[in-house]
């Protein structure tokens, strides 16, 4: 998956969809836990329980967008190019770092209403779309949506279901991966994906 790293689309033009998709942190295989069971004086308490001690002690989840959802921002233009990058938190320098190396000047953003976007789209001087997933519209001008993008994270969900909750210091890898199944049929960048798979 290492090898995978970096696989996905640098540049990107046109109508361009972008997102944030959330995963839940996992630290599987983690003895933080336990360690700390075991001495408590020199292994502190971790900073939350184990997902499932919250479901046997009956304890609410953290609401809404915590620290412990693990923002992934999803790319994805109409010509085919597509790309995701792990966050390391949910503050906006850097989804706008990432915008502003991968968005060409001939760009039209089209994202949801957070205002990080909106706040980027001005600075750079692009044209944004903003789609209010809940109320809509959900086509501007029969053109401009986040279908594409919904539908990416569609898959990726679909993608990592089968790994229940890889760890989150695998998550770059596990991204690169879907990555490069998605520009499947992108001949240049799969076999340039396989190249370094082979090299490592």
């Amino acid at each position: 998956m290492t090898a995978l790293s970096n696989c996905g689309a640098s540049d990107f033009g046109g109508v361009v969809e972008v997102d944030e998709k959330f995963f839940r942190e996992s630290r599987k295989g983690s003895l933080e836990w336990a360690r700390h069971q075991r001495d408590p004086v020199n292994h502190p308490k971790p900073d939350r329980m184990r997902w499932v001690d919250y479901k046997l002690t009956g304890t609410k989840l953290p609401a809404g967008i915590s620290k412990y959802q693990i923002p992934v921002i999803t790319m994805a233009d109409r010509a085919g190019a597509r790309r995701a990058d792990v966050l390391p938190d949910h503050s906006a320098p850097p989804l706008i770092a990432v915008l502003a190396r991968c968005l060409r000047r001939d760009a039209v953003l089209c994202s949801d209403r957070d205002p990080a976007y909106d706040f980027f789209a001005r600075q750079h001087a692009v044209p944004h779309y903003r789609i209010d997933a809940k109320k809509g519209p959900f086509v501007i001008d029969k053109a401009f949506h986040i279908q594409t993008i919904n539908s990416l994270h569609d898959r990726f969900e679909r993608f990592m279901s089968p790994f229940r909750g890889p760890a989150t210091s695998n998550l770059t890898g596990y991204t690169s991966w879907f990555i490069a199944r998605s520009v499947r049929k992108e001949k240049e960048r799969i076999e340039d994906a396989w190249d370094r798979v082979t090299a490592a």
